[in-house]
């Protein structure tokens, strides 16, 4: 099997901001090193970014000014929270795969609604790797007591019923679409948002799912998000909701208007 080479980027040059007026100090030492991977002008670059529907001056922009932040965020998010079990050859495959899906979260990012696209790439990142990574190592079984779960048979249950039946394929498909483009519509609060994006993600690989119980995928939700029960118990009922609002719909039409 060929090895495979990925190109790793280079940071953005930035033109430093030099204040007028202001005499430079000579510093001892060695020169500190920029950490900064994610700055203003990324931000600046995925708003300029989405804001053209132009593939070719997309594509300019993601390579020079976007890219590196996303591979850079890949990284961290790796290391940081040790997601180590993996199929892929080795890390640099892994980054990829994470920097692709990146790419595939970009259209659905809103600036206009307040989001910082750090936190919300960092979010549906580790949310993403948390699943790959559970994925690919059998977990130890956690004996949690969630009691509030046992009160809500919402549509964490639905998740693990209605895979099964192949005529609602098509439908989850749609709902996940739906949920991506309204997410930030529908939740206001970080934390809301959160546990909206971990069960979405859910639902997108219901297929690599061993468990379908439901104490489980609350487990499964709680170590994506670092969120306490009650806040997951009350988005998945709002959830809960929508999805037999838009099931309805797509039962009289055939399919749902994203």
């Amino acid at each position: 099997m060929a090895k495979k080479f990925y190109i790793i980027p280079k940071p953005p040059i930035e033109e430093p901001e030099i204040p007028t007026n202001v005499e430079k100090v000579k510093k001892r030492g060695r020169k500190r090193k920029n950490k900064q991977y994610f700055t203003s002008n990324t931000d600046l670059a995925i708003k300029e970014y989405l804001s053209t529907s132009n593939q070719k001056e997309r594509d300019t922009i993601y390579s020079n000014r976007i890219h590196y932040a996303f591979y850079k965020l890949a990284e961290n998010l790796i290391h940081t929270f040790k997601f180590y079990y993996t199929e892929v050859d080795n890390l640099e495959d892994l980054k990829h795969e994470v920097v692709c899906f990146f790419l595939e979260k970009l259209d659905y990012f809103k600036p206009e609604r307040g989001s910082k696209a750090f936190s919300y790439f960092s979010i549906v990142g580790k949310n993403y790797l948390i699943l790959y990574n559970n994925n690919n190592y059998k977990k130890k079984k956690i004996t949690t007591d969630i009691m509030a779960a046992d009160e809500d048979d919402g549509v964490l249950h639905s998740l693990g019923r209605d895979q099964r039946k192949k005529e609602l394929k098509d439908f989850i498909d749609y709902f996940t679409e739906y949920i991506d483009k309204h997410m930030f519509v529908l939740f206001k609060k970080n934390h809301d948002l959160k546990v909206c994006d971990a069960i979405n993600t859910l639902f997108k690989r219901r297929e690599n799912l061993e468990i379908f119980n439901k104490k489980a995928l609350y487990i499964y939700i709680r170590e994506m998000t670092d969120v306490d029960t009650p806040v997951i118990t009350k988005v998945t009922k709002n959830l809960k909701k929508l999805y037999k609002k838009l099931h309805q719909e797509y039962i009289q039409t055939g399919y749902i208007k994203i």
